[in-house]
């Protein structure tokens, strides 16, 4: 039996994560309460309810039996009972958007600012986000794409190194994305957009792209970043960073940066063992602009 304990931040995405772990065959158990947990996981083991795979979510609102947790799973682990541990996160400044759009409040901050719950929140939670075998960062993923790294993970079995990377076009005239970690400006090559025929076009066509890719600057550019990106990505795994985003921006963030950003992606699926996916932050405000 596979025996997942489902935790994390307070809008994190657990309640979605829950519903995708049942929609991919596990049982699941939310909120349980942790001096229940022995005893539940005892009717498993002895076949009473028969179950292959069980998903329990545990979270902040088991109030002050959460200190107890350490040394119950403890207790589990030394009786031989192994468990896999998924924490969802998120940066507080994604949290506290989500607690301000669906106007709840945190359950730690009482009258206070949602940040102070946040915090607390963090601080409590340390200890599972330490040991866990899994950790996503939910602030980027759409619900398909958290179901998509649930089952890499669940079903397909493969070898997860808690890294989410997202690459993204953008435009330097709309600003950089503020949370980028890499950024590379590709303003060094020709501009599609002083050519009458092919302005109206974007990275994702295929004129735009060979435009673009018929010139030897833009592929040293991307062997560059490949050798680069060889070399950091499992760096920054190793030292625990969940979240990469990898900026690639021209001036209008509609021909360069896309085409670019669309080979970078190419070159990172043919690699495993992080989430992958790609956005094109620009590509449609010139036309909103016009008109």
């Amino acid at each position: 039996m596979k025996f997942v304990i489902l935790t994390g931040m307070s809008g994190a995405g657990k309640s979605t994560a829950i519903k995708i772990m049942e929609d991919i065959g596990f049982y699941c158990v939310d909120n349980l309460p942790i001096p229940l947990l022995e005893q539940f996981l005892e009717l498993t083991e002895q076949r009473i309810v028969e179950l292959k795979n069980v998903a329990v979510g545990i979270d902040i609102r088991n109030g002050r039996s959460l200190e107890e947790l350490k040394e119950v799973l403890e207790r589990i682990r030394r009786r031989g009972t192994n468990y896999e541990i998924l924490f969802l996160d998120s940066n507080d400044t994604v949290l506290v958007r989500r607690y301000k759009e669906t106007r709840r409040n945190h359950p730690l901050a009482g009258g206070e600012r949602v940040d102070k719950g946040i915090n607390e929140e963090r601080k409590r939670l340390a200890f599972l986000k330490d040991n866990a075998d899994y950790i996503i960062d939910t602030g980027r993923l759409l619900t398909r794409e958290l179901k998509a790294e649930l089952e890499k993970i669940f079903i397909l079995d493969q070898d997860y190194k808690n890294l989410f990377i997202t690459i993204l076009s953008f435009g330097f005239k709309y600003g950089i994305p503020a949370d980028s970690d890499l950024v590379f400006d590709v303003r060094f090559l020709p501009n599609p957009y002083y050519i009458q025929e092919l302005r109206p076009k974007t990275g994702n066509d295929e004129e735009i792209q060979n435009y673009v890719l018929q010139f030897r600057e833009a592929h040293e550019f991307l062997d560059k970043v490949e050798d680069l990106l060889t070399f950091l990505i499992p760096n920054y795994s190793a030292e625990g960073k969940n979240q990469l985003v990898i900026s690639i921006g021209c001036t209008g963030g509609k021909h360069r940066s896309v085409t670019l950003a669309n080979e970078i992606y190419k070159i990172l699926s043919e690699k495993k063992g992080y989430g992958l996916k790609i956005e094109h932050r620009d590509i449609e405000k010139d036309a909103k602009r016009g008109k």
